[in-house]
């Protein structure tokens, strides 16, 4: 994956709050397209191998969630976090993050990862297939930035963290 490239055409499922529905779950699903996530805007989007898993909860959601305001500065409309996850766990885990600023995109299918190549197996840890972890800077819809860990291939040992942290996409827009 490079520069250049346009993100897939994906339909994500959210399930999203309705007070409209009343009980105690008033939620809909609801779908969103890539355009809707894309179109029009500077985002940036990280993307990681599984929800509540050490690394991610640890080090790059709290990352990119303290640079927020500092990636606003620099032109960035929105930052969201992508795995291999459905909507539930993925909105559990950003409620259990704390998280105020950044969205979230459930690839529960891993349609959208499969497309952009980052699709591996990890069946070495019981997760079957997930994200290898990279992060990117998408304006309207194309790639700008490209940051992948080293090593990307199906059960990986180890899981790599430097090159997709908030800190190098930082840099990456101010190069």
């Amino acid at each position: 994956m490079s520069h250049g490239v346009t993100v897939p055409q994906i339909t994500f499922k959210y399930r999203v709050r309705d007070t409209s529905i009343g009980g105690d779950n008033p939620f809909r699903w609801q779908d969103i397209t890539s355009d809707e996530i894309f179109s029009n805007k500077k985002v940036v989007v990280f993307s990681l191998p599984g929800a509540f898993t050490p690394t991610c909860s640890t080090f790059q959601v709290p990352g990119f969630e303290a640079a927020y305001d500092e990636l606003k500065q620099l032109g960035v409309d929105e930052v969201y976090v992508l795995s291999v996850n459905d909507t539930f766990v993925m909105r559990k885990w950003m409620l259990d993050q704390g998280i105020k600023n950044i969205k979230f995109i459930p690839d529960g299918n891993g349609e959208f990862t499969r497309q952009m190549g980052m699709l591996v197996d990890k069946h070495n840890v019981g997760f079957g297939q997930r994200s290898w972890r990279y992060a990117m800077v998408v304006n309207n819809g194309v790639v700008e930035h490209w940051l992948e860990e080293p090593g990307r291939k199906d059960n990986n040992g180890t899981d790599p963290f430097s090159v997709s942290s908030a800190e190098s996409v930082l840099a990456a827009i101010k190069s």
